[in-house]
């Protein structure tokens, strides 16, 4: 691996204990078992190396998409969501320390809810095939679903360790109900599916 690289991987693992102020160029340095020398040399300031990270991962971020031609809506967007929420479970604590400082670096908070906001946009997209195969009602309630289930799986994702309460449980059939919940929302009968021969069409 070359060194900008172990660098910027070590920068995001520093970056998500200590956040911005706490992730030192000696730590991050340490971490990627360079000195410090190096990692000014490489990228000329903490500033830029983070600047730099924020792009890599807004440009990592891989939102998996749905079909374009919708067969079985309820299993089609569960498997979506398991796969979403995993991602955002996976990099929570980069994401809670990217929203923490959106104040100060408003950048690096976009960048890191790339991904979530691609998330809605391959959704909307999802919802206009549903209705044009006729599966979903021709006029539900789209964005406000959207952005209702989007925030359940980014609450979810964030604060499930700190509020179990408030989520379903167990947390393995989270999925299948946030699922139901925003097909229902859009105007889609669970269990409905394109028949065989649609399908075929």
């Amino acid at each position: 691996m070359e060194i900008r690289d172990r660098i910027l991987e070590a920068a995001a693992r520093v970056y998500a204990l200590h956040g911005y102020r706490g992730a030192t160029t000696r730590l991050i340095a340490n971490e990627a078992g360079v000195n410090e020398v190096t990692l000014f040399r490489t990228f000329g300031s903490k500033d830029q190396l983070f600047e730099e990270l924020a792009r890599g991962q807004a440009q990592a971020t891989v939102v998996p998409e749905l079909p374009e031609t919708p067969v079985h809506p309820e299993r089609e967007l569960t498997a979506w969501c398991r796969t979403v929420l995993d991602y955002l479970t996976q990099h929570r604590s980069f994401l809670r320390k990217s929203m923490s400082e959106m104040e100060e670096r408003p950048h690096a908070a976009e960048a890191a809810c790339r991904g979530p906001n691609c998330a809605g946009s391959v959704l909307a997209r999802y919802v206009e095939a549903l209705k044009a195969h006729g599966l979903a009602h021709p006029e539900g309630e789209t964005d406000t679903a959207i952005s209702m289930f989007m925030s359940s799986l980014f609450g979810d994702a964030m604060c499930r360790e700190a509020m179990p309460g408030a989520f379903p449980e167990p947390a393995a059939e989270a999925p299948a109900r946030y699922s139901r919940c925003f097909l229902r929302a859009v105007g889609v009968t669970l269990g409905a599916q394109r028949s065989s021969k649609a399908s075929a069409a």
